[in-house]
């Protein structure tokens, strides 16, 4: 736990987000190997991952594990769970950051907004992020 919060410290507190990605991923294969059955901690380390990489602008790389995290939580959760939806909400924005319009308008409009309307509801505020 304690890496974890030392690789989130040196991402959030912007000095030096560079020296957070090798702790970050040293606590993600940390936790694959040593819980591999705790798939939501296992989740969380892989997104800040990604949001790191992000800021680095390494953002191939980002996408990359924001869609595997979003498979996971697909297979774990189910598409309608409100996370499940957040987080295939953060692969559609950095597919659309890399212009890859056709991929994210699919994810959009034929998984996350039919989704989001059936289990959260038309008026909810992550369902009108979407549409």
């Amino acid at each position: 736990a304690s890496m974890g919060v030392l690789g989130n410290a040196l991402w959030q507190g912007g000095e030096r987000p560079e020296d957070a990605i090798p702790v970050l991923e040293v606590t993600l294969a940390l936790h694959r190997r040593f819980w591999p059955n705790d798939e939501q901690n296992i989740l969380g380390v892989q997104t800040n991952l990604a949001g790191c990489l992000d800021d680095l602008g390494q953002h191939h790389e980002a996408v990359v594990l924001k869609r595997e995290t979003f498979d996971r939580q697909v297979a774990t959760l189910g598409v309608s769970n409100e996370c499940t939806i957040l987080s295939g909400n953060n692969v559609a924005t950095s597919l659309l950051g890399l212009e890859r319009w056709e991929e994210a308008k699919t994810l959009l409009g034929e998984k996350l907004l039919p989704a989001a309307r059936k289990s959260l509801g038309a008026d909810h505020n992550l369902t009108l992020r979407l549409g």
